[in-house]
């Protein structure tokens, strides 16, 4: 895939996996959807969201995903049967989408355990890219061995490389798009982005924060506001030989 495009995901919970790996945690960690949300978004698109489980033994976790946007597809337990018949439709509903939605090119499942190993394999004998995510006592060897990539729970806020802070210099009104500018181009440089354009800034800027617009912190345009970025050290720019627009070359040298 053109490191440059923007991917399409599908994300798949089988979420009485993810429970049980929280329960065997050791550091009391609680389940926080939207930490998983805000790194997937630096990926690509999440057009996609499903949740498997029998939803009367977790009740306390479905308002946070219901907020997420996320359908909670309802497996009542069974006593011969048991969690099978969850793993069973989500690998119906993934294989389903891989054949019906061509646009979307990146699956994401969360889960460690190692039945769902077919069904990566399978995804990626059809060309999907896969992601796997789980804690790190949940994970089976054999699913992480059969992604493209596998994402411990527990190094989801682990930065590739550490960011400057914005200085004392900058306004309050300012800080807050600094910031985001700062962790959007940090989440790039953790996803091995080579030429970080300005429009792939933007992007991933948009995925995190939808409602986000330049105009409203006073710029005219993006690319003064990556202007104004530079001149308070928190990245350093260059021009694109060939478009002439903007590059992001790294970090600045700002502190507190």
């Amino acid at each position: 895939m053109d490191l440059g495009s923007e991917r399409t995901l599908a994300v798949f919970v089988d979420f009485e996996n993810l429970a049980l790996g929280f329960q065997k945690s050791t550091d009391n960690q609680k389940f926080e959807i939207q930490k998983v949300l805000e790194r997937l978004v630096e990926k690509g698109k999440i057009l996609v969201k499903k949740s498997y489980a029998d939803w009367g033994r977790f009740t306390p976790y479905k308002q946070s995903l219901h907020d997420a946007a996320f359908e909670l597809v309802d497996i009542p337990k069974r006593i011969k049967t048991g969690k099978n018949s969850a793993d069973i439709r989500l690998c119906v509903d993934a294989m389903d989408l891989c054949f019906s939605k061509e646009h979307i090119d990146t699956f994401v499942v969360l889960s460690g355990d190692s039945d769902f190993s077919p069904l990566v394999s399978k995804l990626r004998e059809n060309g999907k890219y896969v992601i796997g995510l789980s804690t790190r006592g949940a994970a089976s060897k054999l699913l992480i061995d059969n992604c493209d990539e596998f994402i411990f729970y527990e190094e989801l806020e682990q930065a590739a490389t550490k960011p400057p802070k914005p200085t004392r210099a900058v306004s309050k009104e300012k800080l807050p798009v600094f910031q985001l500018l700062v962790e959007s181009v940090s989440a790039l440089m953790r996803e091995n982005k080579d030429i970080l354009h300005s429009s792939m800034v933007k992007q991933t800027i948009k995925r995190k924060r939808p409602e986000f617009n330049e105009g409203r912190y006073g710029y005219r345009a993006f690319s003064e506001l990556l202007e104004d970025a530079q001149k308070h050290g928190l990245i350093e720019l260059r021009e694109d030989s060939r478009s002439g627009t903007y590059v992001v070359s790294g970090f600045g040298k700002a502190s507190v």
